[in-house]
C-alpha cells in the first residue's frame, strides 16, 4: 500500500469511527469532493492560510503550548486546532510535529479531578477546558498508538465527569465550576463546553444525555423575543449576536435542529452578521462571532455559504500581517487561530465542523 493511499484510508477510518449518530466520512485530500473545493477557493486564501499555520508552527514551544499569558490552555488548544484543519494528524502531514506536542501538552494539563488547566494561573479555565476536550478528541480518531489512545480516552472520561459536575443548576456553565463560581453562568463558556462535550461523544466517549439536554434548555432560558440570545440567564438584557451564534453552532453540535426557535435565533443572526461587518464597527469580539457564525453557515449549504464564505475569507486575507499572524483582542495566536479555522472550515477535514 502507498503511502498516499494509507493516507486516505486512515481519513476514511477517522471519519467513520467518530460519529456518534451517522456515519461521517472525512474527505481525503485527493478525493473528488476535496479537489472540488479547493479549486473553487482564490488562491489568495490558501496562501494566506499557509502563511498563518507557519506563523503557530515557529511560535510553538518546544513543551506544545505557545506562550500566551492570557488563557494559555485556551489558546493552545485552539492553535492545535487550526493546525489539525490543514489535514495534518499527529502522525502525518506537515504539522504533525506541533499537533503532537500540542497534545502532550495538554495532556500535562490534565488534573486528578478530571479539569484541564491550571485553577491557580487561570481566572476562567472553563474556556481552556472546553477548547481541550474538542482538541483532544479529533486527536482521538487519528491516534494510532495503543497506549496513546488509553491516555486519551481517560484523559477525556474524567474531563466529561468534571464537565457534569461543573454544570449549574440551571444547566450552563460559567468560567470556573458551579461550586467555584457560587453557580454562576454564562453563555460563551456555556458553548465551549457544549461543543466540548459533542467532540467527546463523536469519538465515542461517554457523554451523559441530561447535560446536553440541561444546556440546550438553558440556552433557550436565555432567548429574547428579537430571538438573539442574552449573556446569561441570571442578567438577562439586550441580544447579543456573538452568543447567538456561538449558541446555534452549539446546539447544531448537540444535534437540535428542528427546535421551534432555531429559526428565531438564525434570523436574529443573519440579520446581524452576514453582512460580515468591519471590526471596528461591530460589537466586539469579532473573531469569536465569526469562528461561530461561519459554522452555522457552511451548515445551511452552499447557497448561503459560498456568498459569505468569499465576503469573509477575503476581509480575512486583508487583514493579515507580514509577518503571517493577525492582530487583536487577546493575542495574535488566539486571533491567528480563530482565522484558520474559519479559512480551514470547508476543506471539510475535522469531524466536528463537517456538514
Amino acid at each position: 500500500m502507498t503511502q498516499a493511499t494509507e493516507f486516505q484510508r486512515r481519513r476514511f477510518l477517522a471519519g467513520a469511527l467518530s460519529s456518534g449518530f451517522a456515519l461521517g466520512v472525512r474527505p481525503a485530500m485527493g478525493s473528488a469532493v476535496a479537489s472540488m473545493r479547493v479549486a473553487d477557493r482564490n488562491p489568495k486564501w490558501d496562501a494566506a492560510t499557509r502563511r498563518g499555520l507557519e506563523f503557530l508552527a515557529r511560535t510553538q514551544s518546544s513543551r506544545g503550548q505557545w506562550n500566551t499569558p492570557p488563557y494559555p490552555v485556551a489558546v493552545t488548544a485552539l492553535a492545535g486546532l487550526a493546525l489539525l484543519c490543514s489535514g495534518s494528524t499527529v502522525t502525518q502531514g506537515p504539522y504533525s510535529k506541533q499537533i503532537a506536542r500540542t497534545t502532550d501538552y495538554l495532556l500535562s494539563q490534565s488534573r486528578k479531578n478530571g479539569l484541564i488547566g491550571d485553577p491557580q494561573n487561570d481566572q476562567r479555565y472553563t474556556y481552556g477546558h472546553g477548547f481541550s476536550m474538542l482538541f483532544l478528541s479529533q486527536v482521538l480518531g487519528e491516534e494510532g498508538l495503543q497506549d496513546r489512545r488509553d491516555d486519551l480516552v481517560e484523559v477525556l472520561n474524567r474531563a466529561v465527569d468534571f464537565c457534569g459536575k461543573a454544570q449549574t443548576p440551571a444547566g450552563g456553565w460559567g468560567y470556573v465550576s458551579a461550586k467555584d463560581g457560587q453557580d454562576y453562568d454564562e453563555g460563551s463558556t456555556t458553548i465551549t463546553q457544549v461543543q466540548g462535550l459533542r467532540g467527546c461523544r463523536n469519538a465515542g466517549v461517554t457523554v451523559p444525555g441530561e447535560i446536553i439536554e440541561a444546556a440546550k434548555r438553558y440556552i433557550y432560558s436565555c432567548q429574547n423575543p428579537d430571538g438573539g440570545i442574552s449573556y446569561s440567564s441570571q442578567q438577562m438584557g439586550s441580544s447579543r449576536p456573538a452568543i447567538t451564534a456561538a449558541s446555534l453552532a452549539a446546539l447544531y453540535n448537540a444535534g437540535d435542529y428542528e427546535n421551534a426557535k432555531v429559526p428565531e435565533m438564525l434570523g436574529y443572526s443573519r440579520k446581524e452578521l452576514y453582512d460580515v461587518k468591519n471590526v471596528d464597527d461591530a460589537f466586539g469580539h469579532w473573531h469569536y462571532t465569526y469562528l461561530y457564525y461561519s459554522q452555522v453557515v457552511y451548515r445551511q449549504g452552499d447557497e448561503e455559504w459560498l456568498p459569505f464564505r468569499d465576503r469573509l475569507y477575503s476581509k480575512i486575507e486583508t487583514d493579515q500581517g507580514p509577518e503571517g499572524a493577525w492582530e487583536g483582542q487577546i493575542h495574535n495566536v488566539y486571533i491567528s487561530a480563530c482565522n484558520l479555522i474559519m479559512l480551514q472550515l470547508d476543506l471539510g477535514y475535522l469531524p466536528i465542523f463537517q456538514r
